[in-house]
């Protein structure tokens, strides 16, 4: 017996007939759009939701960093490294003091003491031109908790910012 190729199949000729259709038709492109519409509104509030949660813990944490200076400012104050004047709160007379630095007046070489590197930001804060030690509300230690008050210490910071947390609670009361 001779070997013999299988029979081709019967292939039309591209120009012998109607051609299968590329492409979507207007339905299936509709239904898509459709989709992606609900998707979208879906994701652009989480989204909003998230980089607002992100901004809040950058917030807590310029707070928790400029109040762990202020204490650690009063805990120098208080073990005598620090100068005080009579009638002195003990805590610091402005921001700029923590980057600044303060002489140390136990340190035989009276070098100086740093209790920050740099005053964070305020994230909520809109005016990039300011400075960071502006940009703050100051509460004075003779101020009231309700209604703080700058005055010749600095007791406390807060935002200055009007915004409510997403916890319910205003920045300004953190």
């Amino acid at each position: 017996m001779i070997w013999a190729p299988p029979p081709l199949a019967a292939v039309p000729h591209p120009a012998a007939g109607p051609r299968p259709s590329r492409g979507f038709t207007l339905i299936e492109l509709m239904v898509t759009l459709g989709i992606l519409a609900v998707l979208a509104t879906l994701v652009v509030p989480t989204a909003q939701v998230v980089g607002q949660r992100h901004k809040e813990q950058e917030l807590r944490l310029a707070l928790r960093e400029i109040r762990d200076a202020i204490d650690a400012y009063k805990r120098a104050v208080d073990e005598g490294r620090i100068a005080r004047q009579a009638g002195d709160t003990g805590y610091p007379p402005d921001l700029d003091v923590l980057v600044d630095g303060v002489e140390d007046r136990r340190h035989p070489k009276r070098t100086k003491m740093y209790f920050l590197r740099r005053i964070p930001r305020d994230p909520f804060h809109a005016d990039a031109q300011a400075s960071n030690a502006d940009i703050w509300g100051l509460r004075a230690y003779a101020s009231d908790a309700q209604d703080p008050q700058a005055g010749d210490d600095v007791y406390d910071v807060y935002s200055r910012s009007e915004r409510v947390g997403l916890n319910g609670v205003p920045l300004k009361a953190w």
